[in-house]
C-alpha cells in the first residue's frame, strides 16, 4: 500500500483562533518539548526530508502549523473531508517572554476544548526522559475530549534493544496507572526509522485513510 502521506504539503501557521482553517475533516496533531524529534518524526512519516522545516520564520513557536494529506479526487468527483497533520510549537519554551507563553496556553487549550475536526494527539518523546510534566498534561488535553493518544518514545537507536523494551514496557505501566487503556506507545527513532510503519498506521488510522 502506497504512503498516504508522501503528498503532505504545507498549508497554513496559525497564530490565534480566527486563522484556523475551517474546523471539518480530519486533523492528528503531534507535540512534544522542544528537541524531542517532532520534526523528524513528522519528516519520517511522510517520507520528506524537510517538511516540518518549511514554515519555520521568526515567531513560528507560539504557531500551529497545518501540513494537508486530503487525498486527491478527479475533477468530476465530489472533494473529500479535508485532512491535516497539525505540528503544535515545541514546549519547554524558557526563553519566551510571559505573554506569548500566556498567549499560546490559551490558544492551545483553546484548540484542544473546541476542535471538533481533532480525532487524536500524538505525543512526541525522548526515551531517554519520557513522560515529563507537559507531556502528561498534553496526553490529559487528549483524555479529557475522549480522544485517542500515542506516545512516540523517539531517539530509540540511543538505546539498545533491551533497554528500549524496559522503557518502553515502564512508559506504557505509567499510561496504564494514569489514563487506563486509552494512551498506547510505541518506540520510534527518525534516524533508523525504527517504528515508521507503525506510527503510519496509527495515524492514517485516525484520519480515515488507507496505510
Amino acid at each position: 500500500m502506497a504512503n498516504p502521506f508522501v503528498r503532505a504539503r504545507y498549508l497554513l501557521s496559525a497564530h490565534t483562533h480566527r486563522q484556523l482553517p475551517p474546523d471539518g475533516g480530519f486533523e492528528v496533531a503531534f507535540a512534544g518539548r522542544s528537541n524531542a524529534g517532532k520534526s523528524s518524526a513528522l519528516n519520517a512519516l511522510c517520507q520528506q526530508n524537510a517538511l516540518a522545516r518549511v514554515s519555520k520564520t521568526p515567531g513560528r513557536t507560539q504557531q500551529l502549523v497545518f501540513f494537508d494529506v486530503t487525498p486527491p479526487v478527479p475533477p468530476e468527483a465530489e472533494p473529500l473531508p479535508t485532512r491535516f497533520l497539525v505540528d503544535l510549537p515545541g514546549y519547554g519554551y524558557a526563553k519566551v517572554p510571559q505573554d506569548l507563553q500566556a498567549h499560546w496556553q490559551a490558544f492551545i487549550d483553546q484548540y484542544f476544548r473546541t476542535r471538533e475536526a481533532l480525532k487524536g494527539l500524538v505525543v512526541v518523546m525522548d526515551i531517554r526522559h519520557p513522560l515529563r510534566d507537559y507531556d502528561r498534561q498534553m496526553l490529559g488535553y487528549a483524555v479529557e475530549r475522549g480522544l485517542p493518544a500515542h506516545a512516540l518514545l523517539t531517539k530509540a537507536d540511543k538505546f539498545g534493544r533491551g533497554q528500549q523494551s524496559q522503557a518502553l514496557m515502564g512508559v506504557k505501566r505509567d499510561l496504564f496507572s494514569a489514563f487506563g487503556d486509552t494512551v498506547s506507545a510505541q518506540t520510534f527513532s527518525g534516524e533508523s526509522k525504527q517504528g515508521v510503519d507503525e506510527l503510519r498506521a496509527v495515524v492514517a488510522g485516525w484520519l480515515d485513510l488507507p496505510a
